[in-house]
């Protein structure tokens, strides 16, 4: 399966999404978007396909997003794609491409979704939070 993760390795979120999907045998592309980021159009499509207005892939913490009037309900697509464009840590993470969907993957265990679900093993978030217990079975919070 061809899978993509717009990836910040300093997030645990991120980490930990990027982890499952190794876990169920999958080696991604990993987009370290903070390094390589991705253009207007990308970052537009990637929100369409993710089914989601622009506006819900913005992330507030730990970026310039009030000090830009971000939370601005007027800003048209344009404009908060050129903030994305000139602060790509804006953009939340991490946002994953299957065959299977688009989706930003917040909580990281999201990502399940966009995988083949057959014959998952145990696993537990680095933060010790049991995502797939041992009979297999998502754990459902």
């Amino acid at each position: 399966m061809d899978v993509i993760i717009y990836h910040n390795p300093a997030c645990g979120t991120s980490r930990n999404a990027l982890e499952l999907i190794r876990h169920v045998g999958t080696e991604p592309h990993v987009v370290e978007y903070l390094k390589t980021p991705p253009s207007r159009t990308m970052v537009a499509w990637l929100a369409e396909r993710a089914g989601k207005p622009l506006r819900d892939l913005l992330r507030e913490k730990g970026t310039p997003f009030a000090e830009l009037g971000l939370g601005d309900p007027g800003l048209t697509d344009d404009q908060l794609l050129d903030a994305i464009a000139a602060h790509p840590i804006l953009l939340n993470r991490p946002i994953v491409v299957s065959p299977l969907g688009v989706a930003l993957c917040r909580p990281s265990e999201a990502v399940l979704d966009l995988l083949p679900a057959d014959d998952l093993k145990p696993f537990t978030k680095e933060d010790g939070e049991v995502v797939i217990d041992a009979s297999g079975q998502r754990v459902q919070r």
